[in-house]
């Protein structure tokens, strides 16, 4: 039907560590783009592009602490991190980076051939090139290219998906000021529209071998995208200390660098 708002993968060849062109296989991959479609890419091929990968060498332990080369990295990647002893199961360390509870500082082995893959730099403004590269290339301008990453929710079991950077669209719908069904006036609520669409993109995606790391929305403008040359990026984001989770992160070490 007219006006339906559809997922649609987009497969592509693998991209190599521990550097890749990203502009070619969006060339090579992409149908033609049309106005009012958001694009989502996996983060993974976005540092992949940038370099963001630093070889696994499992004998690479220093430090007054004998910390394994993956440790050193989280600690140098997370803006917080847990100490070793509030590591979590599995060797994994909780984190924050660039405004995200993350785990390992977003740091992945999988589908990445004997590699660490850091998170990408500049996520937003990465996205914000891109988006300007396809504006031209299909003649276009309403476009939105948005960042995505699997993340875990606390008291929860299984990943979803959530935005690390964006460019083109408003994140949040304000509901505030606006009454409900018996009319009292709405105080507090937004609804956070990127990473909710994110999820969905990255439950398209798959984490396996499935090689769809870019996902086209397409039909959403007029129910839920409003497009914007804004940059938006900082509007969906709390600084921890303005969290309703701040109490959590008191634990955490903040890093030296």
């Amino acid at each position: 039907m007219k006006g339906d708002m559809k997922f649609i993968p987009v497969k592509t060849r693998a991209m190599l560590p521990p550097r890749d062109d990203l502009y070619r296989v969006l060339d090579a991959s992409l149908p033609r783009l049309r106005e009012g479609d958001v694009l989502f890419i996996a983060s993974k091929i976005l540092a992949i592009h940038q370099g963001r990968c630093v070889k696994i060498n499992p004998y690479a332990h220093g430090g007054a602490l004998g910390e394994s080369q993956k440790e050193r990295l989280i600690k140098k990647e997370a803006e917080w991190y847990a100490h070793s002893h509030l590591r979590s199961w599995k060797n994994l360390y909780l984190s924050i980076k660039e405004n995200t509870l993350i785990a390992n500082a977003g740091i992945d082995e999988s589908n990445a051939n004997g590699y660490y893959i850091l998170w990408p730099r500049h996520s937003s403004a990465a996205a914000k090139e891109i988006k300007k590269y396809l504006q031209k290339k299909f003649r276009i301008k309403k476009l939105a290219v948005v960042i995505t990453d699997s993340h875990i929710v606390p008291l929860r079991r299984g990943t979803f998906g959530i935005s690390i950077g964006f460019s083109g669209l408003e994140p949040l719908y304000d509901y505030r000021g606006t009454p409900d069904i018996f009319g009292r006036i709405i105080q507090h609520t937004t609804k956070n529209i990127v990473d909710v669409l994110a999820a969905v993109a990255v439950m398209v995606m798959g984490e396996g071998n499935e090689r769809t790391p870019l996902v086209i929305l397409r039909g959403a403008a007029e129910k839920f995208v409003v497009f914007t040359n804004k940059d938006t990026h900082r509007k969906s984001v709390v600084a921890p200390r303005d969290d309703l989770y701040a109490p959590l992160w008191k634990p955490l070490k903040k890093s030296k660098k």
